[in-house]
């Protein structure tokens, strides 16, 4: 308890009104507040298809960590995910609030300074509240009006703040993994039956790699806070969570799941006990991924994995001695999808090796690829050590806003320099596209190796699970497969491997596929074409405003309904797909 004692207690304790807001928007354009085109609010087409038109994976996700803390709290409160600012003005001049706490990440700085000028001007009697990665950020307090910055886990603080016990459980907001997820040109429709509950388990990364962010925020190498330690708890909770949204599919919020090896291996043992017959995508690093055995892998229903490849000369001990394509493809052998991560711009990387690097990364053939720039975030290891050595750019010389992971490094690096590194991560990009062909058709490539290998599996969990998370295959996705062989050319590599997949869909699925490809396939191909023409001309994509309140909020007070100028309903959970 001696950790919460430097935390002071609000004189209304849970009569005290709060709001949660992120910041505001839009999020896909260059402003004056820190938005960036090149930086959207979404994360597959931010870093990972990026380069892939027509083809990336467009969606969403939720600023989770206000919902958590919203659900854990007895006060009123609002959350206000992803507000315009002037639906942020009108909530802050038409509804009275005790507490306004906004979470943000240290690159939308502005945005913070510009929302808390705003609270004093409207609200000068509510305390302000800053948190996310953004609280790291050493100089915040001289740079924005408020009243406590609070670094590391929330809900602890929130509860000492309002005057409950800290430590009481924690309980998990039903809330979809993403939203507004669109590919190809189609927005997909939002049955219950396709998606995915976001579970956040643990916080922090034992691991403490020297950039991660994550890591340094929840206390460093070796610390991590558990919100459910066991198994049981995992299990209670994944069990209402089932209940409440119709899922069958979890994604799994924790810097490394499976590190937490007794309460996984428990896990696995209630499922087998109850016959569940879940989805899991989470992520975890190469290590420990090592230390179970396929069948385990296989049993808990990890269906894709988020990996840190780094580099080839990775000076990680979470790599050390691994060979990262072949265990890509022994997990990918057995429909295991995985999204590989590697840095461009190591301490190793010169102009005379980082393409050799680049060829590296893009021969995994992985899923999905993240590259992003080796970036110094406030508070991380290596954020300090170039600090020290005085090679960290100041903000008159590189600004916070582009400080993103995908345009410049915010540090003088010993062999890059004049601005190469925009390039190189482009590059990167591209061959991966240009070699391994677009994600879509990788990721229906290892759904299709799963099915045909675990088909036939003894256990009916299992069976069943490859045959839900397979059944597209038959359908949309063979016509996404014909779509994407009309687009692309025959003679190319990339051509011939899904000339082949489509075959392989065909023969395996027989003529009712065969017949149904080229039907939804022509619909597909033309979605395609319009949807090329509109990023052509410059089309964005933005998230839809969420406007909620908790029970407390309900009971105690009523705050006006409203949507926002473009007339997007707020209160609105848009469901994701799976894959």
């Amino acid at each position: 308890m001696d950790k919460f004692l430097h935390i002071p207690v609000h004189p209304l304790k849970t009569r005290a009104r709060v709001l949660l807001s992120s910041v505001f928007g839009p999020y896909a354009q260059d402003d004056e507040y820190g938005s960036r085109k090149i930086n959207p609010m979404e994360l597959y087409q931010n870093q990972v298809t990026r380069v892939q038109g027509s083809f990336s994976l467009r969606m969403f996700h939720r600023t989770f960590g206000l919902s958590m803390i919203q659900a854990n709290i007895d006060a009123p409160c609002t959350v206000l995910d992803f507000p315009s600012l002037d639906r942020f003005v009108e909530e802050i001049q038409d509804n009275t609030y005790d507490i306004i706490g906004i979470g943000a990440i240290a690159i939308n700085t502005a945005k913070v300074e510009k929302m808390c000028e705003l609270i004093r001007q409207f609200q000068p009697e509510a305390t302000i509240v800053i948190g996310g990665h953004i609280a790291n950020k050493e100089d915040l307090p001289e740079i924005v009006d408020a009243d406590h910055i609070v670094k590391g886990e929330g809900i602890s603080w929130f509860r000492t703040f309002l005057g409950q016990d800290a430590t009481a459980p924690i309980n998990h907001p039903p809330l979809y993994s993403g939203f507004g997820f669109r590919v190809v040109g189609h927005t997909l429709a939002d049955n219950p039956g396709d998606t995915a509950a976001v579970l956040i388990p643990t916080v922090g990364c034992p691991m403490g790699c020297n950039f991660c962010a994550t890591s340094s925020f929840f206390g460093g190498k070796g610390h991590f806070i558990h919100f459910y330690e066991t198994g049981s708890e995992l299990f209670d909770v994944m069990c209402a969570l089932e209940k409440k949204l119709k899922v069958h599919s979890f994604f799994i919020l924790d810097e490394n799941f499976l590190f937490h090896r007794k309460r996984a291996l428990s896990l696995l043992e209630l499922m087998k006990k109850h016959n569940k017959t879940w989805g899991l995508s989470v992520f975890s690093s190469a290590n420990v991924l090592l230390t179970y055995t396929m069948e385990q892998l296989i049993g808990l229903g990890i269906g894709w994995v988020w990996m840190g490849l780094e580099g080839r000369e990775s000076k990680y001990r979470k790599l050390r001695r691994i060979d990262t394509k072949e265990l890509v493809q022994e997990l990918q052998a057995n429909g295991i999808r995985v999204l590989g991560s590697s840095i461009i711009g190591m301490e190793e990387h010169t102009p005379e090796n980082i393409e050799e690097a680049i060829d590296y990364a893009v021969s995994h053939d992985t899923v999905f690829h993240q590259f992003m720039l080796y970036t110094a975030v406030a508070g991380t290891p290596l954020y300090h050590q170039l600090k020290a050595e005085g090679n960290l750019f100041s903000e008159s010389e590189f600004p916070i806003a582009d400080a993103h992971g995908q345009f410049r490094f915010n540090f003088r690096h010993p062999h890059i320099t004049g601005g190469q590194e925009e390039r190189y991560i482009l590059d990167a990009f591209n061959k991966d596209f240009e070699t391994n062909g677009p994600s879509l058709a990788r990721l229906i490539r290892v759904l299709l190796t799963g099915w045909q290998k675990y088909k036939d599996h003894p256990d009916p969990c299992i069976r069943n699970r490859f045959e839900w998370e397979t059944r597209p295959l038959k359908t949309t996705y063979a016509g996404a497969v014909w779509a994407m062989k009309k687009w692309f050319n025959a003679n190319t590599d990339v051509g011939r491997k899904i000339d082949i997949l489509l075959a392989d869909i065909c023969h395996e699925f027989g003529w009712k596929t065969k017949i149904l490809a080229p039907v939804i396939g022509t619909y597909i191909y033309h979605q395609i074409k319009k949807e090329e023409d509109r990023l052509a001309r410059g089309w964005t994509y933005e998230p839809a405003t969420f406007y909620e309140t908790n029970n407390a909020a309900r009971t105690s007070w009523k705050p006006d309904f409203k949507t926002t100028r473009s007339q997007v309903p707020e209160y609105q959970w848009v469901p994701p797909r799976d894959s």
